[in-house]
């Protein structure tokens, strides 16, 4: 891409040279709900469980430590100019409606953090929370996106980002809520419902994609690197590598091809109205 950032985006939290402390209650909270549950009758062994639950329940501020990684700061950088980038467009795309658009949060760390919808986890890939209206990211999954899943180049990892902030528009246009809403109703459908919910956000980033390249942002060979990063998140393509074989129940982002076609329909047609990934749905 040809983005050129100026610097960090605004809507960017650091959290890198962040730790999440272990939490537990230590000897001491423990004998005293030893003696506790000895007085009342109440096997200590509950009442561990149930305080140990609460206190990973609650916030936890970690120990920030300042990032000095030059190794990362080019692609930090480059995501901060997406992310900005992204949203200007989403803007403009809410204004035309006369609505108006919240701009989301770009957080990077590493491991785990504390969010809004729970503990976020390295392992669980970038993800957009509801709750606090902030993208998680894992530098290291970019890495892995090139090496294990074979989808390189800086459009690829343009293309997760506008797909996570894809679920933010969701959020602020009802739909993420109205999903969440049949899912518990309809639990039988919640995957199927699910897969409609990404290919959608899939869409949304496609919309992106073509704006960027109306505005010649995108390079020869920028849009087969999007492709390619959504055939490799395909919910086939990751079961098969994983268990070799394919159980098309248990999908809940979409096939590699479903996912492909409907980054390729927002990107051809730059229009929200095509990406409606619901429609006869009942």
């Amino acid at each position: 891409m040809r983005l050129s950032p100026t610097g960090r985006s605004r809507n960017l939290e650091d959290r890198r040279g962040a730790r999440a402390r272990p939490v537990g209650l230590g000897l001491g909270g423990m004998l005293i709900l030893l003696v506790i549950g000895y007085c009342a009758g109440i096997n200590p062994l509950t009442l561990i469980g149930v305080a140990n639950q609460a206190q990973q329940a609650a916030p936890g501020s970690g120990e920030a430590a300042p990032v000095t990684d030059a190794a990362e700061e080019p692609m930090v950088l480059f995501l901060s100019g997406v992310l900005d980038d992204a949203q200007k467009f989403w803007a403009s795309e809410f204004s035309r409606s006369q609505r108006t658009y919240r701009d989301a949060t770009l957080v990077l760390f590493r491991d785990l953090t504390q969010t809004a919808c729970g503990y976020g986890e390295s392992a669980s890939g970038p993800f957009y929370c509801p709750g606090d209206e902030k993208v998680y990211v894992d530098l290291g999954f970019y890495e892995e996106l090139k090496t294990r899943f074979g989808a390189p180049g800086d459009f690829a990892q343009a293309y997760v980002l506008a797909h996570e902030i894809g679920h933010h528009v969701q959020r602020l246009t009802g739909t993420e809520e109205q999903v969440r809403g049949f899912q518990r109703q309809r639990p039988d459908q919640a995957n199927q419902v699910s897969v409609l919910l990404e290919l959608q956000a899939d869409c949304y980033a496609g919309m992106w994609g073509k704006s960027a390249a109306q505005r010649g942002l995108m390079e020869p060979g920028d849009l087969e690197e999007g492709l390619g990063a959504a055939a490799a998140v395909g919910d086939d393509r990751l079961q098969r590598q994983q268990s070799g074989t394919v159980n098309p129940d248990a999908f809940t982002h979409g096939t590699s091809e479903q996912r492909m076609q409907w980054f390729r329909r927002g990107f051809d047609s730059g229009n929200a109205a095509s990406c409606d990934t619901f429609g006869g749905c009942s």
